[in-house]
């Protein structure tokens, strides 16, 4: 059995921030949070899974806040800085959609970080993935930020996202706020997930506290809340996958 799991390629731009993307000069990039990837990895790869790591583009920025002490302990920077670790050396050499068949893998998985609400609406390579995999009765899952690429998944029975109607969670708009980042991504002319799960028909379900451990499934859908959800929410998908 087969597991896939997609970041972000971009780099979003922010208001404390040092790299440039679209015009944009920023400080401190945003883009894939590390652990986001890595937990769900070690979990898959537990349970048995091979992985693969894929991007819209076969490239990534790690984000600023997901190296510093509070979110990357010693034992995931250890696999992170490791060149030669398995999630490492997968994350080096990202594959792009065109390098993968969806009909090899039953469970989708989106990694995520702010600048997934930039580029997953567009990752159109990342979505036939999702969708051709729920189609064919797959997990589709995503954490944090990761429900930004809902809205394209379709699911070809009801021309519909495929969390119409589900209950789901995500990043919460109060999270935003408690960050100061909701302005800018108003900035980003980019909906927060709570939006988005609203646009597409879905229940959005708040965690108990924007990062609390928190993860809901709904069928063959499961989303996770947060970075301290990623862990959680890939072992949902597991069990979600074991049901099938």
């Amino acid at each position: 059995m087969e597991a896939i799991v997609e970041r972000t390629s971009k780099v979003a731009p922010s208001s404390d921030a040092q790299t440039t993307l679209e015009g944009y000069i920023t400080p401190r990039p945003k883009g894939l949070f590390i652990t986001e990837a890595l937990h769900p990895f070690e979990v898959f790869q537990k349970a048995g899974f091979e992985v693969d790591l894929v991007s819209e583009t076969g490239t990534y920025q790690p984000d600023w806040l997901s190296q510093q002490k509070d979110w990357l302990n010693d034992k995931d920077r250890a696999v992170w800085e490791d060149h030669s670790s398995e999630f490492r050396s997968k994350l080096d050499k990202l594959l792009k959609p065109g390098d993968i068949d969806p009909k090899n893998y039953g469970l989708f998985f989106a990694s995520a970080g702010h600048a997934s609400l930039i580029d997953y609406p567009d990752a159109k390579g990342l979505q036939a993935i999702a969708s051709k995999i729920f189609t064919s009765g797959g997990i589709v899952s995503a954490v944090c930020h990761g429900g930004a690429i809902f809205p394209g998944i379709i699911d070809p029975s009801t021309n519909k996202s495929i969390i119409d109607s589900r209950k789901v969670t995500g990043f919460t708009t109060r999270g935003e706020e408690e960050e100061n980042v909701l302005d800018t991504i108003k900035s980003w002319n980019r909906p927060t997930i709570e939006a988005t799960a609203a646009s597409c028909g879905a229940t959005y379900i708040s965690p108990p506290g924007p990062w609390d451990a928190f993860t809901i499934t709904d069928g063959r859908v499961v989303t996770g809340a947060n970075p301290a959800s990623a862990h959680v929410t890939a072992e949902a998908a597991v069990a979600a996958f074991d049901k099938l």
